[in-house]
């Protein structure tokens, strides 16, 4: 349970999840934030306007799938680490999820990185897309990883140094 563990239940997830015609559409943010605390820079950094903090910045956020296009702006922003953006179109077999990270080393693009369950849980090794730095006033980066489709919604972490090269 979230306020004894830190662990979302699977209620808590499938109520911030986009429908599946939704996530068949294409990227879509995922805020998986539960806890009423001031904060609204995911909102801020939206420039769609598809993520609100209402009816006051205590509020949890709330993303509109409808207007989201999946660019990933929040992903950095968040403070909690708590938003991710899933693919489910990126291939046949496998689905893009953008990851925050605040590790060093970063995982490099090409390398195998060890992807991790809210709990910790290793769930295999998957391919890092992408490495996106999150600025200079940011040290938050924006990890890409090529999942298993039905992994795509369980890997929300990388293990720290849990990297390899090659496919």
């Amino acid at each position: 349970m979230l306020i004894q563990d830190g662990i979302p239940t699977r209620e808590d997830i499938q109520s911030v999840t986009p429908p599946a015609h939704r996530l068949a559409q294409g990227a879509v943010a995922i805020a998986e934030c539960f806890q009423k605390i001031p904060c609204n820079p995911c909102a801020k950094a939206c420039v769609k306007k598809a993520i609100r903090v209402e009816p006051d910045i205590n509020a949890t956020p709330k993303v509109d799938f409808d207007i989201c296009n999946g660019c990933g702006a929040c992903v950095a922003r968040c403070p909690g680490l708590a938003i991710f953006v899933v693919d489910m179109t990126y291939s046949g077999g496998e689905a893009l999820v953008k990851l925050p990270f605040e590790f060093l080393p970063v995982p490099q693009e090409g390398q195998l990185a060890c992807g991790l369950s809210r709990s910790g849980e290793e769930l295999g090794w998957f391919p890092v897309v992408k490495a996106v730095s999150g600025g200079k006033r940011n040290m938050t980066c924006t990890i890409s990883l090529a999942v298993p489709k039905e992994l795509a919604m369980e890997v929300r972490n990388i293990k720290v140094g849990g990297y390899r090269d090659g496919r």
